[in-house]
């Protein structure tokens, strides 16, 4: 069995993943990091318009989740990136932070150091934005982030702005800036005409350091564990079994799906399930694998009267945030999201010729698990997310549905509109449109929450993202949410990883304190 050594193992090439790598091999230390999917050479990834190629490609870990109880008994299809970058190589490249409440609340429930104040400059701290540094955006980071130009603006794209505001909704510049409400066109991670993914963005540009091992190909099958210590992790290659030995620390960035099960199959998890598959309990923390929620999406699908423009851009330019009639708090709670094609989150039949304007709720009530399906690191988790298990997930999202199909009959969209195509003008009452999203219900591709930060007894990292009883060994990327932002995962993503960079590194500016690891 073969060995290596480097002072850090990171597991996993994605959004976090990539950011702490970078800052690491920036300040001199060595990293190795363990990457299951292969080199980023599809085209697919670097073409902004690429994105639909790469869903069930084998660049996807293509996770289908148990079947959903309240959602017509549908397994749902959950695209996740199995490749350098992750699923920043396979997103839909929108640069979006969430608003300032839904980091507070991280801190109110127990994530020391996590408010407004404390993550705001690392998203900046990351960001070479097109327009340099102003109040909300940063310059000279590694990833750049772009507006999308006035000239290569779908039409339709443009057309939905038009037809959300004549339903009263505002225009907005920047959903970054001090409140997400109203209607515009995304900043996307692209540069030079190419998707700016993690890996690329953080990684490529010192991939050349002598201090920097990439493996891929490479399964975690789990961490090598020696007296409460993480000392690294053992994986195969083609079969081949070999371990990763890391001098200072083990830091699992696998993701909502990944690194709950591999934190399972090294011991670390809750004691009646690990017996359950006979795997020797390190700790028993009952926490690892719940809380798993997702962003919800559904397509209200248009046929047009002709085929529309090919996109220019990521096929993903403007989207609104909105409020529902359940909802009171500082925030919007619907994120509708239009397509200039045709989207089916069922994944079902769509007219040759369309778009889709995509109902989306982004403040969801329900909680689901994550479950091992058994030993063998080779077999898939059991995800299920529990969706529309909280009426108020549903109730919401037959709001944003109403409001889609009101936005989709004004006049603006009159030059490409045909007909309705889903629901379809036979579903009218809210019970109809109730059952059309618990069968038309998708993702919008935003696991989250799996590892919980916090300090409670199903807390499963503390605020410094140490895993409780296991000295040196850290989780950082979207599992670690104790609740998803009310925006696209990716930038918050990557944002954990800055922070977790910084606590490393000793240059955070309000140091979270550390925590006792052993107490529990």
């Amino acid at each position: 069995m073969s060995n290596h050594k480097a002072d850090y193992v990171v597991v996993g090439a994605g959004s976090a993943g990539s950011a702490i790598t970078r800052r690491l091999i920036d300040a001199g230390y060595s990293v190795h990091v363990i990457e299951a999917g292969q080199v980023d050479t599809n085209p697919n990834i670097h073409s902004p318009q690429g994105w639909p190629g790469l869903l069930m490609s084998d660049d996807d870990w293509a996770v289908m989740t148990a079947p959903q109880s309240h959602a017509a008994g549908r397994s749902l299809y959950w695209p996740r990136g199995k490749v350098l970058g992750g699923s920043s190589s396979l997103n839909g490249m929108i640069y979006m932070r969430g608003d300032k409440s839904d980091y507070e609340a991280w801190e109110a429930a127990g994530a020391t150091g996590w408010g407004w104040k404390n993550v705001f400059p690392l998203f900046k701290k990351s960001e070479d934005h097109q327009d340099g540094a102003t109040e909300y955006h940063g310059a000279g980071g590694p990833l750049h982030v772009e507006r999308i130009p006035l000239a290569d603006r779908h039409p339709a794209g443009q057309a939905f702005v038009e037809a959300a505001k004549a339903t009263g909704i505002e225009q907005t510049d920047d959903f970054n800036e001090d409140k997400l409400d109203g209607v515009g066109f995304n900043h996307t991670t692209t540069k030079n005409g190419k998707r700016a993914s993690a890996w690329q963005s953080f990684v490529v540009p010192i991939l050349d350091s002598d201090r920097l091992t990439v493996t891929t190909g490479a399964l975690v099958h789990r961490i090598l564990i020696e007296g409460g210590r993480a000392v690294g992790v053992e994986f195969a290659v083609a079969g081949v079994v070999q371990q990763a030995r890391a001098e200072a620390e083990v830091i699992i960035s696998a993701g909502t799906i990944g690194s709950p099960k591999i934190l399972m199959l090294s011991g670390i998890g809750p004691a009646a399930q690990l017996k359950e598959h006979g795997i020797a309990l390190v700790k028993d923390l009952p926490g690892v694998g719940e809380n798993l929620h997702d962003h919800l999406l559904v397509s209200n699908i248009y046929e047009s009267k002709e085929p529309l423009a090919p996109g220019k851009a990521n096929l993903l330019e403007s989207q609104l945030f909105a409020r529902s009639s359940q909802w009171d708090g500082p925030a919007p709670d619907l994120q509708p999201l239009f397509l200039h094609l045709p989207y089916p989150t069922d994944g079902g039949s769509t007219p040759e010729n369309g778009y889709t304007i995509a109902p989306g709720i982004v403040r969801p009530a329900s909680r689901g698990t994550l479950k091992l399906a058994s030993a063998d690191p080779n077999d898939q988790a059991i995800s299920d997310p529990n969706i529309f298990s909280e009426d108020y997930d549903l109730e919401a999202m037959v709001d944003a549905l109403i409001l889609c199909r009101e936005i989709g009959q004004q006049d603006a969209f009159a030059p490409f509109r045909k007909l309705e195509f889903k629901p379809g003008p036979d579903v009218t009452t809210r019970d109809e449109l109730r059952e059309f999203c618990r069968r038309m219900a998708g993702t919008y591709h935003h696991q989250v929450g799996t590892c919980r930060m916090g300090t409670d007894d199903l807390a499963v990292v503390d605020p410094t993202l140490k895993v409780f009883g296991i000295d040196r060994l850290r989780v950082a990327d979207a599992s670690v949410m104790p609740s998803i932002p009310s925006a696209n995962t990716n930038a918050a993503s990557i944002m954990i990883g800055e922070k977790l960079a910084e606590m490393l590194l000793g240059v955070s500016t309000e140091p979270v304190p550390a925590l006792a690891t052993t107490s529990r």
